[in-house]
């Protein structure tokens, strides 16, 4: 037996009966012959960690802007917290870690500069629409790899495009995992960040939620997750009272902390800047990059432009926001 197949052994095994088996995939849209030592979804993972769009997470924003400390997350920072909470959760319920791994690593590919106002932004100039999710599922279909995509399983595909909440179901239970394991990472690491920046105190939490062992952060994950393990079956699911303390915190972050006048401050520039970006190139599609430029031609301008800008990350867009916009020292 392959080192492949003996993997694909102990996951027949030893897996849970509801679990997505690397063996038992519905493949990818082209052909390829197995690897002789990674699973399915073990080569989905390692096409996605070596990815440009990957590499690109660590410059965007996840929720403050450009931020100057070391310490705040970005992107690439929350999809590996993503990523650890996710795999936690499909051990202990004997879930395929690989699968689970995979779409934890892909989730947030097609995120914009500046997070969720860089979003919003192309969401309103691009009349084909702008949703994160989706656009991750381009990016490792129609974008990456000069044009060719990742070539990644149906699996992997169905659990980024549907990790959004606003999204439907996901299929398999890995990908209800990183659904639920995506908001428990940025609802605790933005409140760390958010307490970092002075924006609120570890008191300001919903009754209930504060935790004064020093360690907060890493007791409500705890919950979450035990609860999450203890009380799946058939689907992913917490114990009701755990699902209420969990609700409330996510409506806390989006009533208190997504809003506050500090995170919000410079949002208007990074909306400007991505519109200004947007009618620029359209107005210049000569200007596009070479693969971007094919992408208008086989399909519109529009989507070329909206591919083009997604894929930046912050520090590009400013640059390239600076070259276009704003005047040069004179260098006599």
């Amino acid at each position: 037996m392959s080192v492949r197949e003996m993997t694909e052994q102990l996951e027949r095994d030893n897996l849970s009966p509801r679990a997505a088996r690397a063996a038992e995939s519905r493949g990818r849209s082209r052909d390829e012959a197995p690897c002789p030592l990674r699973t399915h979804y073990q080569r989905d993972r390692d096409r996605i960690l070596h990815s440009n769009a990957f590499r690109r997470l660590m410059h965007k924003t996840q929720v403050f802007l450009s931020p100057e400390g070391d310490h705040y997350r970005t992107r690439l920072t929350h999809t590996l917290e993503v990523s650890q909470i996710a795999r936690t959760i499909a051990r202990g319920l004997r879930l395929n870690e690989d699968l689970t791994e995979a779409i934890a690593l892909g989730h947030d590919l097609g995120h914009t500069p500046f997070g969720h106002a860089g979003e919003r932004a192309l969401a309103a100039v691009c009349p084909h629409g702008f949703r994160h999710n989706l656009q991750s599922v381009r990016v490792v279909t129609h974008i990456e790899n000069e044009g060719r995509g990742l070539n990644l399983t149906a699996e992997v595909l169905d659990g980024i495009a549907t990790h959004s909440t606003s999204a439907p179901t996901p299929l398999t239970l890995e990908g209800r995992v990183v659904r639920y394991a995506d908001k428990i990472a940025y609802m605790n690491h933005d409140i760390e960040d958010a307490i970092r920046a002075g924006v609120l105190t570890e008191q300001d939490l919903p009754e209930g939620l504060q935790v004064h062992s020093g360690r907060p952060k890493s007791v409500r994950i705890t919950r979450f997750v035990d609860s999450i393990i203890k009380n799946s079956g058939e689907d992913i699911r917490m114990d009701d009272e755990t699902q209420a303390a969990y609700d409330t915190l996510r409506r806390f972050m989006f009533e208190t902390i997504y809003v506050h006048p500090i995170i919000k401050a410079e949002e208007h520039k990074a909306v400007a800047m991505v519109r200004a970006l947007y009618r620029y190139f359209m107005e210049n599609p000569g200007l596009l990059p070479p693969r971007f430029a094919a992408i208008a031609r086989e399909t519109d301008t529009d989507q070329a432009v909206c591919d083009y800008i997604s894929g930046m990350s912050d520090r590009f867009a400013l640059m390239v926001y600076t070259d276009l916009f704003l005047p040069k020292a004179w260098q006599g």
